[in-house]
């Protein structure tokens, strides 16, 4: 961890580029039409669109987690499974997916190792208050609650410090004041990094707040409908949620949303 408790500064992000990449499910559902679609490396894009479009499921081929029925991803022109064995993607979905014999510190640490980095106690721990989970060090998951999971994987998801860093309703599970918190004071550690983020967010006001870009999906089979820039400054200051500014890019993205059928 750097000497003035920020998250290091780090190589940047990675661009990602899907090209015609299409998902067919098992009895002819398909999930996402051939899409064409370049993310730029250090810049926060969120994923909006009604719920079972497809945001999750193009997360998922992004992480390399499924193998698309057509087209292809990648990462700075490698596959998703060779950027995942060099330790540069860090997930956070909506199952925490903790570890249940292993305490929080630890679980929150494991990422660093299987990331093949070096331990940092000192990050870990830092990591561990910012999502406000101080006093809880050794606890394990199951004495936990939903949010305080969620909280923790999100923790453990910054610690492996990733070039690329997928996060699916990450702030979903814990209450109003918390997710106001994280989402002020958890995207300067990633854009410190330069780490390229992909969110899927049901939250419209979420979107605009913590991303530089955001996209809104039609219903099923998943296209964007809309790519909307959010020229807002960074740090986001207090109050911006008040700001014409913030407010008409909202409308934006609502009106999308509302028109968004095929």
């Amino acid at each position: 961890m750097a000497a003035d408790g920020a998250w290091p500064s780090g190589p940047g992000g990675v661009t990602i580029r899907c090209e015609g990449l299409a998902q067919r499910f098992a009895g002819g559902v398909t999930a996402l039409a051939p899409l064409d679609l370049t993310i730029a490396p250090g810049l926060t894009t969120a994923l909006i669109g009604p719920s079972g479009c497809g945001k999750s499921t193009l997360l998922r081929l992004i992480a390399g987690l499924d193998a698309p029925s057509g087209g292809r991803v990648t990462a700075d022109g490698r596959p998703p499974a060779q950027i995942c064995r060099d330790g540069e993607v860090a997930l956070a979905f909506q199952d925490p997916s903790l570890l249940p014999w292993l305490d929080l510190r630890r679980n929150v640490a494991l990422s660093r190792r299987l990331a093949r980095k070096a331990a940092d106690p000192a990050l870990v721990e830092r990591l561990i208050g910012l999502v406000g989970l101080a006093g809880f060090e050794t606890s394990r998951p199951a004495s936990l609650s939903g949010g305080m999971r969620q909280r923790a994987a999100i923790a453990r998801a910054l610690a492996a410090e990733p070039r690329l860093l997928l996060l699916d309703e990450p702030f979903g599970a814990v209450d109003e004041l918390t997710r106001r918190q994280l989402a002020r004071e958890l995207p300067p550690l990633w854009q410190a990094r330069g780490a390229t983020v992909l969110l899927v967010t049901h939250s419209v006001e979420e979107a605009v707040l913590l991303a530089d870009r955001v996209l809104v999906l039609s219903p099923r089979p998943a296209r964007i409908v809309d790519d909307i820039g959010v020229p807002l400054p960074r740090p986001r200051p207090a109050g911006i949620t008040d700001s014409p500014a913030f407010r008409q890019l909202t409308r934006r993205a609502l009106t999308a949303l509302e028109g968004g059928a095929p």
